[in-house]
C-alpha cells in the first residue's frame, strides 16, 4: 500500500507541474483570448472592436517581452507566425471558407491585422513549451519534416483550384516523423511522447480554442453567420496538420547536440 501511495502521489505532483507548465506555455493565448472576451462586454467606442485587439496584441507582445515570456528571437519567430497567418487568411476570406464579421480600418483583403495573433499564440505557445519543458528531440529529421509541412501550409491554400493533397502530405508526415521522439521535463523526471502524437493532442486543442474564438466573434465560419455553432471536427485534422508549420519554424534555429534536436 504504502508504494501504491507513493506512486499516485508521484502521478498527482507531476500532473499538476504539467499543468502549471502548460498554463506558463498559453500565457499569451489565454492574455488574447481574455481581451476578445472583454472586447465583448465593452459598450459602442469610435474604435472598431478589430483595431481595438490589434493594439492589443501589440501591446501584449512588448509586454510578454519585457516580462520574459519571449526572448527576441521567440519575438522574431511570433512574427514570423503572424505574417504567415495574416496570408493564409487573405487567401480563405478570399475564397469565403470564413469571414470577419465586423468593421476594421488596419484590415488587407477584408482581414484585419489582428487576426494574424491568433496564429501568433500558437508560434508563442510552441516557443514557450520548448523553454519551459526544456524539449529535445530524437530522431528527427529535420529536412523532411520542413519539406512536407510547407508542402501543406502550400495545400491548404491551393486546394480550392487544385487538387487537394491532405491526406497524402498527412500520411507522409506520419511516415517521416515516424521514430521520431519528444523528450520533456518535469519537475525533476524526463518524458518522452511521439512527435505525431504531440501534433495531434496540441491540434485538438486548437480546434478547442477555434470554437472559443468563433463563439467570441472573432471570425465566423458561413454556417456560423446567423448563430453560433460548433466548428467542425475535420478541423481538428487540418490544425493537426499545420501545426508541423509552426513547429519547424520554432525550430529552425535549433541544433543538434549528441544526437539530439535541441
Amino acid at each position: 500500500m504504502p508504494e501504491i501511495e507513493d506512486r499516485a502521489g508521484t502521478v498527482v505532483r507531476q500532473l499538476a507541474q504539467f499543468a502549471w507548465l502548460q498554463a506558463r506555455s498559453c500565457a499569451f493565448a489565454v492574455a488574447l483570448f481574455a481581451g476578445m472576451a472583454v472586447s465583448t462586454l465593452l459598450p459602442p467606442l469610435p474604435v472598431a472592436r478589430y483595431d481595438l485587439l490589434l493594439a492589443y496584441g501589440v501591446l501584449l507582445t512588448g509586454v510578454g517581452y519585457l516580462l520574459g515570456w519571449e526572448t527576441r528571437r521567440e519575438v522574431a519567430v511570433v512574427a514570423a507566425c503572424h505574417v504567415l497567418g495574416l496570408a493564409f487568411e487573405m487567401v480563405k476570406v478570399h475564397v469565403g471558407a470564413w469571414s470577419y464579421p465586423e468593421p476594421a480600418l488596419a484590415e488587407i483583403a477584408g482581414v484585419p491585422l489582428y487576426g494574424g495573433f491568433m496564429y501568433a499564440a500558437v508560434g508563442s505557445y510552441v516557443c514557450r513549451s520548448w523553454r519551459l519543458f526544456d524539449l529535445t528531440l530524437t530522431g528527427y529529421r529535420a529536412r523532411g519534416t520542413a519539406l512536407l509541412a510547407a508542402g501543406l501550409y502550400v495545400n491548404f491554400l491551393s486546394h480550392h483550384w487544385l487538387p487537394d493533397l491532405r491526406w497524402a502530405l498527412g500520411a507522409l508526415l506520419l511516415a517521416v516523423t515516424t521514430g521520431t521522439w519528444v523528450h520533456f521535463t518535469i519537475g525533476d523526471r524526463r518524458h518522452r511522447m511521439p512527435l505525431a502524437l504531440s501534433f495531434a493532442l496540441i491540434g485538438f486543442f486548437l480546434w478547442l480554442a477555434e470554437n472559443i474564438a468563433t463563439y467570441l466573434g472573432a471570425w465566423s465560419y458561413p454556417h456560423q453567420l446567423h448563430g453560433w455553432e460548433p466548428v467542425s471536427v475535420s478541423k481538428w485534422i487540418s490544425w493537426a496538420l499545420l501545426i508541423s508549420v509552426t513547429f519547424v519554424i520554432c525550430g529552425s534555429r535549433r541544433h543538434t547536440r549528441r544526437g539530439a534536436w535541441t
